[in-house]
């Protein structure tokens, strides 16, 4: 195995405790924020820790079957998969919660964390596979 091989895993290895050391030291999630906006309007995402017994979660709202705006951040486990009505600008839409529990899941709109991270590994895995 190559020194750069070795420079690599350790490279993929520090960036995973770098990620989830903090959450593993204690139980607060951290992730990130974004208040309720429309979809066309962009609005760079904070990281924030989640209170105890929080969780991090998307929120989709729709106008009809139009996904006109999104939201991320932390809730109560309790209010997790719920769906209610919000009026923004004289418009009703239906707000849809989801929630996640592992450090900055609710990082990416449109695709879910999991499935990134997913792919992420294993795109990194074939790759150092296929460098050895």
């Amino acid at each position: 195995m190559g020194g750069s091989n070795i420079l690599q895993l350790l490279r993929v290895a520090v960036l995973w405790l770098y990620l989830l050391l903090p959450s593993l030291l204690c139980d607060n999630l951290l992730c990130y924020y974004s208040p309720v906006l429309e979809k066309e309007k962009t609005f760079e995402p904070v990281v924030t820790e989640c209170p105890p017994d929080e969780l991090c979660f998307k929120a989709d709202g729709r106008y009809g079957n139009h996904s006109a705006l999104s939201a991320r951040g932390c809730m109560p486990k309790k209010d997790c998969s719920q769906v209610h009505s919000i009026r923004l600008k004289g418009t009703v839409y239906t707000m849809s919660y989801g929630c996640c529990d592992w450090p900055y899941c609710n990082s990416c709109p449109g695709v879910t964390a999991r499935s990134l991270c997913i792919t992420i590994t294993l795109l990194t895995v074939a790759v150092l596979v296929g460098s050895l």
